[in-house]
């Protein structure tokens, strides 16, 4: 299967909290971890690279992050190794001063058409679980394990 267009993979949800609070929950690893992945080596700023661990799968994924701006974007290169990344970039859009719409794409896969697809759909759903987890946690306290039980 050859893919004309390469697939972006996006997941979108509104949170019932400040900007700030939803942004600092995607950069600090004290919050992050939360609704996740278990471990970090670091808080997400440009120019710097961290690794995030999640032990349930014994995954660690390196994260090269290319661009911050304060309680309104994220973007980020991330994968287990450096020759095969893909790009992450989050939106965060204030709905009124207590909601946030956020935005999540991923996208450069890699591989052949059928791979391709796969890695675009799975992410697609991946990142769904990673919103409506972050969503329970920022708004009601709620640490689902939404992510580590899709293992």
């Amino acid at each position: 299967m050859e893919v004309k267009n390469q697939p972006v993979a996006k997941a979108e949800l509104l949170i019932r909290r400040p900007a700030t609070e939803v942004f600092e929950a995607f950069a600090a690893p004290d919050v992050i971890t939360k609704f996740w992945f278990d471990r970090s080596t670091g808080r997400l700023e440009q120019g710097k690279t961290v690794r995030w661990h999640w032990e349930s799968c014994n995954l660690v994924v390196l994260v090269r992050v290319r661009a911050i701006e304060k309680d309104r974007r994220i973007l980020i290169e991330w994968g287990q190794d450096a020759e095969n990344t893909t790009t992450v970039e989050w939106i965060f859009t204030p709905r009124s001063k207590d909601t946030t719409y956020v935005s999540v794409a991923n996208k450069g896969f890699v591989g052949s058409g059928d791979e391709i697809v796969h890695q675009a759909l799975d992410s697609t759903g991946g990142f769904g679980l990673v919103l409506a987890a972050a969503k329970a946690y920022l708004e009601h306290g709620i640490s689902l394990n939404i992510v580590a039980d899709r293992f």
